[in-house]
């Protein structure tokens, strides 16, 4: 068998085109192989290093490869793409993902272990559900309003109304329709119970993984965030810093610059959306609290929605909280609310001096019970 260095595969359900080069980048192998030659073929291939594309099934099989004692890289799609020549087929990608592979710069996907997979299908199974659960309130509401009748937005209210509504008779609704409601009624209820049924197991396993319980200590990350970072972040030392993992899921702002202009857009919005929409509601929720504390954090993001809005806060308390992520990742660590700046939040209330960038302390703040229990609890 010919030398290969690199072996770059376009993956396929039943066909994989494969592309080898050896050490100087020539290619010495060009095969298309079905699905049983293709296990074959890599089980008599010597060690080398295999690229692919990010895509249905890579894990799996980069875990397999790896068996083999291969080393795998896997490669994001849109970096793949600027070194696809001419016309786009599978011969050409598979040449495209060698050449991908062998840029010095060149960004990789982490492969997913088992345990990450399987809590990853829960909440893509879960998420399903929520589709078509929401699907189903908003045509119920839909036809409801065919009959004169207006239920509010929110899954609640259908929960709460509609039972009210198929029991009364003067409402304008038909025996015919009132049956096909109370169909749509226990398909509803079907549906809820689902979805708490994947809430329970991922609480299930948000309460043995000792990681998750350090995630759910900061605010805005509860037992659905937590699995959700492990399961798509997996080992959070690939990321150099939390502004990578923050980049990486889309967080920071997009740019278009050009020359000496710098030009910042709106977030990049690049990475898992499902993960990425997670911690902006769990975010949404401190930033409605915010007021009610008095800790520099929450009086940070009072401040930002005076300036910028609830949403744009919402996105930069997501931001902070990714990046809390990966240093309780990465260090192993507690989380510390009042560890940073506490003292000198709080510094006016024993001094009467005033700090640059720091809120005013006033004398009702001084007596107010959440001031005095994060007081005694960096001991002030």
């Amino acid at each position: 068998m010919k030398y290969i260095k690199t072996l770059g595969i376009d993956l396929a359900k039943n066909v994989f085109q494969i592309h080898g080069a050896d050490g100087k980048g020539k290619c010495v192998e060009r095969k298309r192989l079905t699905r049983e030659k293709f296990i074959d073929y890599m089980s008599n291939l010597p060690t080398c290093t295999v690229a692919m594309e990010a895509c249905t099934g890579a894990n799996h099989w980069a875990r397999k490869f790896r068996a083999m004692g291969h080393t795998v890289k896997i490669i994001s799609p849109h970096f793949v793409k600027p070194f696809v020549k001419s016309n786009k087929n599978d011969r050409n990608d598979a040449e495209a993902i060698v050449e991908a592979a062998s840029r010095p710069q060149m960004r990789f996907v982490a492969i997913k272990e088992l345990e990450q997979q399987d809590i990853q299908t829960i909440h893509r199974v879960r998420e399903l559900i929520v589709k078509q659960r929401s699907a189903l309130a908003n045509q119920i509401r839909g036809l409801l309003a065919e009959y004169g009748i207006t239920i509010a937005k929110g899954i609640g209210h259908i929960r709460k109304q509609l039972p009210n509504i198929l029991s009364e008779e003067n409402k304008g609704l038909t025996a015919r329709s009132r049956e096909i409601f109370s169909e749509q009624l226990e398909r509803f209820k079907s549906l809820d119970d689902q979805v708490d049924t994947y809430d329970k197991r991922l609480g299930t396993i948000a309460k043995q993984d000792e990681r998750c319980q350090r995630l759910m200590e900061i605010e805005g990350v509860g037992p659905l965030i937590a699995t959700a970072a492990m399961s798509t972040i997996g080992n959070a030392k690939v990321f150099k810093n939390g502004r990578e993992l923050a980049a990486w899921l889309g967080l920071v702002p997009g740019q278009r610059s050009s020359g000496n202009k710098i030009h910042l857009v709106g977030i990049s919005k690049r990475g898992d959306r499902y993960l990425r929409t997670l911690l902006i509601h769990g975010a949404r929720a401190v930033v409605y609290t915010s007021p009610k504390h008095l800790d520099p954090r929450n009086q940070w993001i009072a401040d930002k929605v005076k300036k910028k809005g609830s949403n744009k806060t919402a996105v930069a308390v997501a931001n902070k909280n990714v990046r809390v992520i990966w240093a309780l990742l990465t260090s192993g660590e507690r989380y510390q609310k009042f560890k940073v700046g506490m003292r000198k939040y709080f510094s006016c209330a024993t001094s009467g001096k005033k700090e640059v960038n720091t809120p005013n302390c006033s004398a009702e703040e001084s007596l107010h019970p959440a001031f005095a229990a994060q007081s005694s609890a960096i001991g002030i």
